[in-house]
């Protein structure tokens, strides 16, 4: 587990194979992190990025370079970040084309990392997938648009949309792409590792 304290530095707990959660000393500035599978990763207030855990996959190895960045988010095995351009930076594992951010993508507001795949949220409201898609995670549903927030699961992918309503495809081995029959007024989604979670207006969890 991971924690951002509000002086900028981070606490880390739990299994501790790769390092991943040791935190690199005198990490500090942080505003954002993400937690892959054996690697960890933050966002320092000076876009740069720290990373550190497993390294097997280059999933630590920050390209060279990188800066100006908003957003970032850890894949099982590999690591995306946001520009402020609006463009994606992915490196690590590449297996299955996680990290072949498409040609042409740009205008990027949202990212999202899952076990072998990655999404990214258009500020048009349209969603790009890319990677595995053994179990249809990376087929994006026809007609899906007005997307505000993304997010990815094991095997599978999560879109909330301007109406507060999501949308849900992929796996469903354990139900998780099984949208609740009347969840509406959605504020935010969570995808975890065979479970979906969704936060609604009033406050109550589903």
């Amino acid at each position: 587990s991971l924690a951002l304290r509000e002086d900028g530095t981070v606490v880390a707990w739990g299994s501790n194979s790769y390092g991943k959660s040791t935190v690199p000393a005198g990490l500090e500035g942080v505003v954002q992190i993400s937690g892959g599978s054996f690697h960890s990763l933050a966002l320092r207030e000076n876009g740069k990025v720290v990373a550190w855990g497993n390294k097997n996959y280059g999933q630590t190895t920050v390209p060279a370079g990188l800066e100006d960045v908003v957003q970032i988010s850890c894949g099982g095995y590999h690591s995306l970040a946001l520009r402020e351009d609006g463009k994606v930076v992915a490196w690590g594992d590449n297996g299955d084309g996680q990290t072949t951010v498409p040609a042409g993508l740009e205008d990027v507001v949202q990212i999202a990392g899952g076990a072998f795949f990655s999404l990214a949220l258009r500020k048009d409201g349209k969603v790009v997938v890319w990677g595995n898609n053994n179990h249809g995670q990376t087929t994006v549903p026809a007609g899906l648009e007005d997307v505000v927030q993304i997010a990815a699961g094991q095997y599978h992918s999560l879109a909330l949309r301007e109406d507060g309503k999501v949308v849900a495809w992929g796996s469903n081995s354990r139900a998780q792409t099984t949208v609740p029959a009347g969840l509406e007024d959605v504020v935010q989604i969570a995808a975890g590792y065979y479970h979906s979670l969704a936060l609604r207006e009033d406050g109550t969890v589903v």
